[in-house]
């Protein structure tokens, strides 16, 4: 990265950029996930899921879109240097906000109602956690508007690669417990923070002439904010509600070993999501560029081109995750995770929907339409409230006492509902069939849960039933792939793509072999 950055590179060099880095995190994220939640154990991997799932919804609260509204924005003004200084103020009081809550809770000695059984200081730590996970992410959508997003995934390559070498050193030296799991996410924050600065120092995007805002200019950007995120701010509550009380109802009846395996399962289903979730902000920036000219044909398109690719890309994960979640397990967890297959199996479908959750909702974001996004989100999250309950809540009690089953079952379905409601919006919007992208999302569900079984029973068949549980992984994983290319080869446009695309993939990969060569 030494030499001086270029130009705005095009949609697609940028994606290929954060689909390699994805890549190079699954790896890495297969590392980590088969040590960290075996080196904590249910108990400690639970608390630190139940605490950091906890400040990442209530800085998400404080923020209430704010964040997608200075990307859309800065992306619109790359080069309006006050934009930046106020929202990095207005960052500085969020923080201040949510690390006042923690001093106010621990005065008035609410602390262990509102996280039960848990240390103080591991409250702290994951309140500033959470901060400053927000704060990079902001710092990472700056890059991303700023179009310096190859630079960012190389210092993201980095960043993953040095975080597997602490870990690794953690687990074998016997560290890995609670407290230096924090210490090991604040590092690598800290690291990704200080690189993104740095790229967009490089570029000349953080110039910042004028620190002092006039009163005139504070109020034009409150209003501007105001109008873009006050839809957003019952829907951001609402959020808050629920997303706590999901993990809190979880946390007072199962305990925190059902939050751990309720943690493992989520964690194993975002490994799924890693591939699309390069893409959210990438195709919100597009959304947002061809809304800002008015073009509804350009945002048509940009949907048809990249919404069922990348849901077909995360079903080929999660459908295989899903089928051999008992392996999964083993191999990420252990023994002590056996009783989270049935969890590990309904959360691997998650990412599925999430994906269209996450991509169709940057077409809410992008075209100003937060109040219907708002409207959509708060309906099926109160619907959502009683039936957390009766899923969890212990048979005394008129529940089901499912745990993390119950969790992931309401986690699942809702998803489902709710995306399609959103993309039914969205289809009325762009004006396309609704119902074509509905099938599809069944088809491609059925045909790579089809293609992951047959490829399971295969697996069993060459190895024999003395095949080990890592060996009959990696041989399904094998045929699974294999029959997914052909079957892609012979019909694209099931699953969202075309050949152009297979040789556009093909051409660039052996172009850099060959330069790397």
């Amino acid at each position: 990265m030494a030499e001086p950055l270029k130009a705005e590179d095009t949609l697609k060099k940028r994606y290929l950029y954060k689909l390699f880095t994805r890549l190079i995190g699954l790896v890495i994220g297969f590392v980590n996930q088969a040590i960290i939640p075996r080196g904590l154990g249910p108990a400690a991997y639970g608390n630190f899921n139940f605490l950091s799932n906890f400040f990442t919804q209530f800085v998400n609260f404080f923020d209430a879109g704010t964040s997608l509204g200075f990307y859309t924005k800065l992306s619109q003004r790359p080069r309006e240097s006050a934009l930046v200084y106020f929202y990095f103020c207005f960052s500085g009081v969020i923080s201040l906000m949510v690390a006042g809550f923690v001093v106010i809770a621990q005065s008035l000695s609410l602390y262990m109602r509102i996280w039960p059984e848990q240390d103080l200081f591991y409250i702290y730590l994951a309140a500033f956690l959470g901060i400053f996970t927000w704060v990079t992410e902001t710092f990472n959508k700056m890059a991303d508007a700023y179009g310096v997003t190859v630079y960012a995934e190389k210092a993201r390559i980095f960043q993953g690669i040095f975080a597997a070498a602490i870990i690794v050193s953690l687990f074998v030296s016997g560290r890995l417990n609670l407290a230096n799991f924090f210490y090991y996410n604040y590092l690598n924050l800290f690291f990704l923070a200080v690189a993104f600065i740095w790229i967009m120092e490089r570029g000349g995007y953080l110039k910042i002439k004028d620190r002092r805002l006039s009163i005139a200019k504070t109020k034009g950007y409150l209003k501007e904010f105001y109008n873009y995120s006050h839809p957003l701010f019952a829907y951001a509550l609402a959020g808050l509600i629920i997303g706590i009380f999901d993990r809190w109802l979880l946390q007072l009846y199962g305990g925190s070993v059902q939050q751990g395996f309720y943690g493992l399962s989520y964690q194993i289903g975002g490994t799924c999501f890693l591939f699309t979730s390069a893409m959210t902000p990438l195709i919100t920036r597009e959304f947002s560029v061809a809304h800002n000219k008015e073009d509804l044909v350009q945002m048509a398109r940009l949907f048809r081109r990249y919404i069922p690719l990348f849901y077909s890309i995360t079903a080929y994960f999660c459908c295989f995750i899903a089928v051999e979640a008992d392996k999964v397990i083993y191999i990420f967890g252990g023994n002590a995770y056996r009783d989270a297959i049935i969890a590990v199996t309904i959360m691997a479908f998650y990412p599925v929907h999430q994906t269209y959750g996450q991509l169709s909702g940057a077409v809410f974001y992008a075209t100003g339409q937060t109040g219907l996004y708002r409207n959509i989100g708060i309906v099926f999250m109160l619907l959502g409230l009683p039936v957390t309950y009766f899923l969890i809540a212990p048979h005394g009690k008129f529940g089901l006492n499912l745990g993390a089953t119950g969790l992931a079952v309401k986690m699942v379905l809702f998803q489902f509902v709710v995306v399609n409601v959103q993309l039914f919006f969205n289809a009325r919007l762009l004006r396309f069939s609704f119902w074509k992208y509905f099938s599809h999302q069944i088809g491609i569900i059925c045909c790579f849960l089809s293609i992951a079984v047959i490829s399971a029973l295969g697996a069993d068949k060459i190895l024999g039933v003395n095949g080990g549980v890592i060996q009959s992984f990696i041989c399904a994983g094998a045929l699974y792939t294999l029959i997914a290319i052909i079957l892609a080869y012979m019909a694209p446009i099931s699953f969202g793509f075309n050949k152009r695309d297979v040789r556009y993939m093909v051409q660039t990969f052996f172009h850099r072999k060959a330069c790397h060569g």
